[in-house]
């Protein structure tokens, strides 16, 4: 069953590009006394996620973070040496993190996996946005198969 708000975020293990190489990332400390948006995509440079997903939250992050957010974060299920690539090249720079659930493990965890092998893209995560905080999942943004609404920055912002 996908996760709802009011209920805990799993425990688990993603990945982030540091300046010293691939780094582990505990969810219980991603989420620990802190407000987050964690949004998801099916992957990295395709077409819905890269231009409008990501840069939505880019260009609203300030605006995310006057309204008491503290991290904005981007999953997707791709290695960390893609998303960190994806990062760059969409100039996230410090105004969103930028994470790899590498196997969907926690897609999985989360109930929002995506079975994408009919498009020869094998398992992947949901497209949503959770507002987590200290690891209370406040709101669950869940989208519809082939749609692009709740989950995106703007709707995110409107429900601060």
């Amino acid at each position: 069953m996908p996760i709802q708000a009011g209920q805990r975020m799993p425990a688990g293990v993603l990945k982030t590009m540091s300046a010293e190489g691939p780094k582990d990332v505990q969810t219980e400390e991603l989420f620990k006394g802190k407000t987050v948006v964690l949004f998801s995509v099916p992957g990295a440079f395709t077409p819905t996620c890269d231009a409008k997903h990501l840069p939505g939250f880019v260009q609203l992050a300030d605006q995310l973070r006057a309204k008491g957010v503290d991290l904005i974060a981007c999953m997707a299920v791709n290695d960390v040496f893609v998303m960190n690539a994806w990062g760059k090249a969409s100039g996230v720079a410090d105004k969103v993190m930028m994470l790899a659930d590498g196997n969907g493990e926690y897609a999985k965890a989360l109930g929002l996996e995506l079975d994408g092998r009919a498009f020869g893209m094998g398992l992947r995560g949901q497209r949503f946005a959770l507002v987590v905080k200290d690891g209370l999942v406040q709101h669950a943004n869940v989208e519809a198969p082939g749609q692009f609404k709740v989950s995106a920055a703007e709707h995110v912002l409107s429900q601060l």
